[in-house]
């Protein structure tokens, strides 16, 4: 034992060994032999890279941020351009054109072609089969806004922020109150981000094994419109606040979903659902809630499943291999949203058995760096 600021502190063989580490690591002469080194010569260089990265990633992604505002990725679907040409479409300075093009080429977003042509790179390839990712990247705005004082919003001293605005619903004593203006760009903003998901979930868990779904908390039907296209004779169900089901209601007619799909307003942390439903979906929900309130609507989801009903929750998930930067983005993205936080399977499941589900198990995903499904019974 020994006291570190006045706690006792127990060593074991891996605190003395990571303990060991860090001061080595942190000499400046180890850092100058490991660079010098053959053998840990790309380790030391790969450890730099990764803390540079960790420093300049604001300017990354302020650099992707300006890529997507002007345009440029769908400005080279067709092909490479020209510095001059792409210079004009821009409408910016040549030097702050070259500027942009060069950064971005830095971060694999562009390629230089020959002739001083700009092409995609592959990441901005990737670019134009996600409009999603596009509509979080230009919604960024508000979140780096909040974000410009970590540790007063760590401290609770900015009780109002942009992303909170953005979602009323944890503000809000009732948010079944809330009028269409108020949830319009929260419910676009996920609605446009929805596809990618949907498709890696309905690849997990087929739905055509059920008779009829609840897809809860389900927005602008945008889930359940994929849905109906893999389950043709599924019923289908949808339950959000008043003001999303309206919108939820034209979509949903105009997918000519009219005969299958009923749509209910309320408030799933309070009210109850709508029978009938041998599935229950809940689709990047659980996380943007404090416990009390996750467990809340985890229990409200049983009492409306008949026994043997089975509950789908998907959403990103702490502890995920390899994927450790979204759990960083999440955690701060919910911070500044003012509600939820990413939790491990074992954490969710922990609630799915307060609730009273039992035979909870991970379906495996595409990508579970974006989506992670648990499934369980009543």
């Amino acid at each position: 034992m020994s006291e570190r600021r006045g706690f006792p502190t127990k060593f074991n063989l891996g605190d003395r060994w990571f303990d060991f580490r860090n001061r080595l690591l942190a000499s400046p002469r180890f850092q100058r032999w490991a660079v010098s080194f053959p053998l840990t010569r790309p380790i030391a260089r790969h450890r730099a890279t990764a803390l540079f990265d960790l420093c300049a990633g604001f300017v990354y992604s302020q650099v992707l941020q300006a890529c997507v505002h002007l345009r440029l990725f769908e400005a080279l679907r067709d092909g490479p351009l020209s510095r001059i040409q792409l210079t004009a479409d821009l409408a910016l300075p040549a030097d702050a054109a070259s500027r942009l093009l060069a950064a971005a080429a830095a971060l694999r977003l562009l390629e230089h072609r020959t002739g001083d042509r700009f092409g995609l790179g592959p990441l901005g390839a990737a670019m134009l089969g996600n409009s999603g990712v596009t509509a979080m990247i230009e919604h960024h705005a508000l979140l780096y806004a909040d974000l410009r004082d970590p540790v007063g919003l760590l401290r609770g001293e900015r009780l109002c922020t942009g992303v909170g605005r953005l979602w009323p619903y944890a503000a809000s004593a009732r948010p079944a109150d809330l009028g269409m203006d108020d949830v319009a760009d929260y419910t676009t903003l996920m609605s446009a981000s929805q596809p990618l998901v949907a498709a890696d979930v309905l690849d997990a868990y087929p739905m055509d094994r059920h008779r009829c779904l609840l897809d809860l908390g389900g927005g602008d039907g945008t889930f359940l419109i994929q849905v109906a296209a893999t389950a043709s004779s599924l019923r289908l169900m949808l339950f959000d606040l008043p003001a999303v089901t309206e919108t939820a209601r034209r979509r949903l007619d105009k997918a000519g979903l009219t005969e299958r799909a009923l749509t209910f307003g309320g408030d799933f942390r309070r009210d109850p659902l709508p029978r009938h439903a041998d599935i229950i979906s809940l689709i990047r929900v659980i996380h943007d809630h404090n416990d009390e309130a996750a467990l809340a609507i985890l229990t409200t989801a049983w009492q409306a499943l008949p026994e043997g009903g089975t509950l789908l929750i998907a959403e990103p998930m702490a502890g995920t291999p390899n994927a450790g930067g979204m759990e960083a983005y999440f955690a701060f993205y919910l911070l500044a949203m003012g509600s939820g936080r990413p939790r491990r399977t074992e954490e969710i499941s922990t609630l799915l058995h307060t609730a009273g589900f039992t035979r909870v198990r991970p379906v495996p995903t595409r990508r579970p760096m974006l989506v992670r499904v648990l499934v369980a019974s009543k």
